[in-house]
């Protein structure tokens, strides 16, 4: 009970500092010095879920294990200085383009070879309209990647606006080079790629036996503007395809809520974590040795941000980190 008081009076403490910042003129200097009190009262801390911890962590029984990788994506400092962070904080590796320019590409190799972290690499460059020319780049980068050491390449392949033989010709040829060098290629549910919406991605699960998915369904909600309750069957389809897993939480109105440890939140959480337990489930049916999760919280304007100031109203680090380890207690006991 003492918890609970302690709780609402942090929260009640931050909302009425956040009205005296947004009564006040946009000095970015007096913002941060609030919000820095803010943080005191308890943004910093988690909020509590709406469900009990043993409906949350009611997946104990598991013994696969589930390998986690931090996203280079919003990472302010040189990679040494980010490697050293992603090690210290717990992660197994990084999922990264890599620059084709041999100066950039020895820092991101060598960062990671210093720290011991693995490479999943990360595809979703190519912008040619004219089909060709987009293969080509496809063919060149993913080539790249395999040239890098990546564990396996996760695609943001093809376009929105592509026709289904474009895109599937696509999927077809990552697949000769996956069968070629040895290295898996999987392809991510992301919007304005191939796989962006659950009943375009069907019939690419229904018609290519071998298609192997990233599941980043935050996006499918966002595409959809529901938590896909009318659309199982297809999701179902979707999680028994997964190999890995984009660990964001979307909802309808977007992809990215502004703090998955906001109680507001809980449906959307709750909706991801049904989700990513059948694909652990699945997967450890399956005999599979391992799952790997990418914690995927980006930055603004992915981020929330308050106007004016673009202030984010949360920290992208403290985010992907805290999910990690709630990840890390639900599925690796």
């Amino acid at each position: 009970m003492s918890e609970q008081k302690e709780n609402t009076g942090n929260r009640l403490l931050y909302l009425s500092k956040l009205i005296q910042v947004m009564k006040r003129p946009t000095n970015r200097r007096s913002f941060l010095k609030t919000t820095a009190l803010a943080g005191a009262a308890g943004l910093t801390q988690p909020l509590h879920w709406t469900a009990s911890e043993n409906e949350l962590f009611a997946n104990k029984s598991t013994t696969m294990k589930v390998k986690f990788y931090c996203p280079r994506w919003g990472a302010p400092d040189s990679w040494d200085a980010f490697c050293a962070r992603v090690k210290q904080a717990g992660y197994d590796g990084v999922e990264t383009n890599v620059p084709f320019e041999e100066k950039e590409k020895q820092e991101v190799l060598g960062a990671l070879k210093t720290h011991g972290l693995e490479l999943i690499g990360q595809y979703y460059q190519s912008n040619e309209r004219d089909f060709d020319a987009h293969s080509k780049s496809y063919e060149k980068y993913l080539r790249h990647l395999v040239a890098c050491g990546a564990t396996f390449i996760n695609c943001q392949t093809g376009k929105d606006y592509f026709p289904f033989e474009w895109n599937k010709k696509l999927i077809e040829q990552a697949a000769r080079v996956s069968a070629e060098t040895g290295v898996k290629i999987i392809h991510e549910t992301h919007r304005g790629k191939a796989l962006f919406a659950a009943h375009v991605a069907r019939p690419f699960i229904e018609q290519i036996p071998g298609l192997r998915l990233t599941l980043d369904i935050s996006h499918w909600c966002n595409v959809h503007e529901s938590l896909l309750s009318d659309q199982q069957e297809t999701v179902d389809l979707a999680l028994g395809r997964t190999d890995h897993i984009h660990s964001r939480v979307g909802y309808p109105e977007g992809p990215q809520v502004s703090d998955p440890r906001a109680p507001e939140w809980s449906d959307a959480l709750n909706a991801h974590l049904g989700w990513w337990d059948k694909v652990v489930a699945l997967r450890q049916k399956d005999g599979a040795g391992q799952l790997t999760i990418l914690t995927e919280f980006g930055p603004p304007d992915y981020l929330h941000t308050l106007p004016y100031t673009r202030q984010p109203v949360a920290s992208q680090w403290d985010i992907n980190v805290h999910m990690m380890n709630f990840l890390k207690k639900r599925y690796n006991p």
